[in-house]
C-alpha cells in the first residue's frame, strides 16, 4: 500500500478543491494514483447525485452576463443556502455564466456539454461540486436572448430572481433597468396581449368559463337559502353543514333542507345558464389576465402615476418597443 503523505493529500485537493477527508480516502483507494483518486471523487459525486436525484434545488445563484448584442441568464441550483453562500458555488456560477455568453449555446444541455477553462464540462464539473458539498446541484435554467440594446437585474438580496430584457433600440438606462426590475418582479407572461400563446389564452378562456359557471350557480344556490332563512356561509361545505348543526347553528331539518337546495337549484341553474353571457363574462376575465400578465399592459411599477409599460416607454421613445424577456426565480 502507498504511503499517503499529508502533501498528497493537499495535492489532490488542489487538483479537485475536495474535502480533505474526501481526498485522503481517494487517494487510499486508488493506492497513490492520483489519476485513479481524481476519478474516484468524481464518481463520488455521481453516486451522491444519483442517490439525492429527487431533492429540490430551490436555493442557489443566478448569473447574467451581456455583451454586444448577445445577452444570457443561468441559475445552477442547490439544496441550502449555506452552501449557495460558498465562495465555490458562487464561482462555479460565475464561471458557467461566463461561459455561456462566450460560447452562447442553444440550450441548457448544449450549455452542460461546453468545456469550462478547469477542462472539464459544465456536466462534468456539476457533478464534482456535488460530490464535495453532499447535496444536489443542477442547472435549473440557461437562455439567451439577441437584442439591439439589452439590460439585466439581478436581485442582489437573495441572488436568486433575475431578468434580461432586449429592447429594439436604446432608451434611457434608468428606464431599461426599471423594466427589468418589472420582469422580475411582476412575471409577465409575455410581452404583450397579441404575443401572448395561443394555449395560454385557451387555459385561461377555459379557466374563466368554469370560474364564471360556478360564480352564476353560486349565487343563485346563496338566494334560494337566503330566501328560507339559512346563511349560505354555514352551509358551504359538508363539513361546515355537519360542523353548524352540532353546534347549534342549524337545526338537522335545515341541514337537510339546505343540502336539497344546493343540489336541486345547483343543477337547475347550471342546465339554464345563458351560453353568450357566460362567454362573453369569461371574454372580460380573459381581458383582464392580459392587462395584468403581459408586460406592455401592466402598470410600470417605477412611475408615480399610473401608467403601463407601453406608454412609459412611449414617454421616453415612440419607437422604443420590447422585443424579448427571460426570467428565473429559484423560489417560485
Amino acid at each position: 500500500m502507498a504511503n499517503i503523505t499529508a502533501a498528497d493529500v493537499m495535492k489532490l485537493r488542489k487538483m479537485t478543491s475536495a474535502g480533505m477527508m474526501d481526498c485522503k480516502k481517494a487517494l487510499i483507494e486508488a493506492d497513490g494514483d492520483f489519476q485513479k483518486a481524481v476519478d474516484i471523487i468524481r464518481e463520488k459525486g455521481k453516486l451522491v447525485a444519483a442517490k439525492r436525484a429527487d431533492r429540490e434545488t430551490s436555493e442557489g445563484a443566478v448569473e447574467s452576463r451581456i455583451e454586444g448584442g448577445r445577452a444570457v441568464l443561468v441559475a445552477l441550483g442547490c439544496e441550502t443556502d449555506f452552501v449557495a453562500r460558498t465562495e465555490g458555488f458562487r464561482g462555479l456560477a460565475s464561471s458557467i455564466a461566463d461561459l455561456a455568453i462566450k460560447e452562447f449555446p442553444a440550450d441548457a444541455e448544449a450549455l452542460k456539454a461546453c468545456t469550462l477553462p478547469s477542462g472539464d464540462t459544465v456536466a462534468k464539473e456539476i457533478e464534482v461540486y456535488t460530490g464535495k458539498t453532499g447535496e444536489k446541484l443542477s442547472l435549473v435554467y440557461y437562455s439567451k436572448i439577441e437584442a439591439p440594446y439589452l439590460y439585466t437585474y439581478i436581485h442582489k438580496l437573495t441572488g436568486k430572481l433575475g431578468a434580461i430584457v432586449g429592447f429594439n433600440k436604446e432608451i434611457p438606462e434608468n428606464l431599461a433597468k426599471g423594466i427589468a426590475m418589472q420582469v422580475a418582479s411582476m412575471n409577465p407572461v409575455s410581452i404583450s396581449p397579441e404575443t401572448t400563446p395561443q394555449e395560454v389564452l385557451d387555459n385561461e378562456f377555459k379557466v374563466a368559463v368554469e370560474k364564471t359557471k360556478a360564480e352564476l350557480v353560486q349565487k343563485a344556490v346563496d338566494a334560494a337559502l337566503n330566501k328560507v332563512g339559512i346563511n349560505p356561509a354555514h352551509v358551504d361545505s359538508e363539513a361546515h353543514i355537519e360542523s353548524n348543526t352540532a353546534k347549534g347553528w342549524l337545526t338537522p331539518a335545515q341541514a337537510d333542507q339546505a343540502r336539497e337546495i344546493i343540489k336541486t337549484v345547483g343543477e337547475q341553474k347550471a342546465a339554464s345558464l345563458p351560453a353568450q353571457m357566460v362567454e362573453n363574462i369569461a371574454k372580460g376575465r380573459v381581458q383582464k389576465f392580459l392587462k395584468e400578465s403581459t408586460l406592455s399592459e401592466q402598470e410600470y411599477q417605477m412611475a408615480d402615476d399610473k401608467i403601463s409599460v407601453k406608454e412609459a416607454l412611449a414617454k421616453a421613445d415612440k419607437e422604443a418597443r420590447v422585443v424579448d424577456f427571460k426570467r428565473i426565480s429559484l423560489s417560485d
